[in-house]
């Protein structure tokens, strides 16, 4: 990875933003405002996707693209789901760079000018991402100074990134190449609940990835809408899907990685750690309800499907300890207070250098 100065635009670049909807009518005005603030500085046109929503969504966007003629609508008559809808809007796009922006996200002044400025001046680079910000209700007042660009060699990201197994973007950050977009063919609908980690993947094994550094690029709302549920039962979907996520890089575009091998076993070592982490967890707050303890058993399962070392670990024995009602030997306020300070301090990583912290080893 190389920091560079950032370059001013030359010239006005045109970028589409993808905006799919359901049941976010309400947030489109706040969130088209947003798309159109750099409209100074590059040349931008928004396409929203509406996948059938039942709330009229469909007729709000179309009331305000008969005012705005750089708003275009496509409304599915249908319901297609989210992959399909994401898809065809990015196929759709007429940009020469592309941004797809849920309708109830936002982007930060200046973060379609900055993001087109580094892929104008580094070809090489097919996608771009920044700090993404999460909020409640209204979004604070953004981080305004530009420090650096990174520039990493792709297969160099991609093993910075699965080295630790977790996903280091949001999605409304992002900016693509459009040739580069064309090239992954869009989203895997394989991958229902973690395509965004695999197109990350991809573009890495195809093109440089870029980061602007030092400001906010976006907001992503955290709303009763999009919260998770089912906490436990998440974890075990979210492991399943990261899981097959890998496998699929690894099968599929591990040719175009140096050393396709080693990465896989860190990745693979890097989740199931980070399963039976979660499998312990709740131990160490209380005792979990029978249902709750299905879905941690589920995880620690996991783990050693995904690495069979695990299953002689020190944390799977710690697993199995606290299952049987054994511990745990740490006091509650500890634990808690150890996971605020490692949450903080992985948090602050990776606003800093835009990649998760990594996972110990087992």
């Amino acid at each position: 990875m190389r920091k560079v100065t950032p370059r001013a635009l030359t010239d006005r670049p045109r970028v589409t933003v993808v905006i799919p909807c359901y049941n976010y009518g309400h947030f489109l005005a706040e969130c088209l405002e947003t798309v159109f603030a750099d409209a100074d500085q590059v040349d931008v046109d928004a396409l929203i996707v509406d996948d059938a929503s039942p709330d009229g969504s469909a007729e709000v966007a179309r009331r305000i693209a008969a005012e705005d003629p750089r708003v275009t609508v496509i409304a599915h008559e249908t319901n297609k789901r989210h992959i399909a809808t994401y898809n065809e809007g990015l196929a759709a796009a007429e940009g020469e760079f592309v941004v797809l922006l849920s309708a109830d996200d936002l982007l930060a002044k200046g973060s379609l000018a900055r993001s087109a400025a580094l892929l104008r001046a580094h070809p090489e680079v097919g996608l771009v991402y920044g700090f993404s910000r999460r909020f409640f209700g209204t979004p604070p007042p953004p981080r305004t100074t530009l420090r650096s660009w990174s520039i990493w060699d792709g297969p160099e990201w991609v093993g910075r990134v699965t080295r630790t197994a977790t996903n280091p973007i949001y999605t409304p950050e992002v900016m693509m190449r459009a040739s580069t977009m064309r090239d992954l063919v869009g989203y895997d609908a394989r991958l229902p609940h973690a395509a965004d980690y695999h197109l990350w993947l991809r573009a890495g094994t195809r093109a440089a990835i870029g980061r602007v550094n030092g400001v906010d690029q976006a907001f992503y709302r955290v709303h009763g809408a999009n919260m998770h549920t089912g906490e436990y039962s998440g974890d075990v979907l979210d492991v399943e899907q990261r899981h097959l996520t890998l496998r699929i890089l690894f099968e599929e575009d591990g040719d175009r990685l140096p050393g396709a091998g080693r990465l896989r076993d860190d990745a693979y070592r890097a989740l199931a750690r980070e399963a039976l982490i979660l499998a312990c967890r709740p131990y160490e707050r209380g005792r979990p309800g029978a249902a709750e303890a299905e879905q941690l058993a589920r995880l620690a399962e996991l783990a050693g499907e995904i690495w069979p070392a695990s299953e002689d670990s020190a944390l799977r024995r710690t697993y199995e300890r606290y299952a049987a009602g054994r511990g745990p030997v740490v006091p509650v306020p500890v634990t808690a207070l150890r996971d605020r300070a490692v949450l903080h301090l992985g948090w602050r990583r990776w606003r800093h250098s835009g990649i998760s912290p990594a996972v110990r080893s087992l």
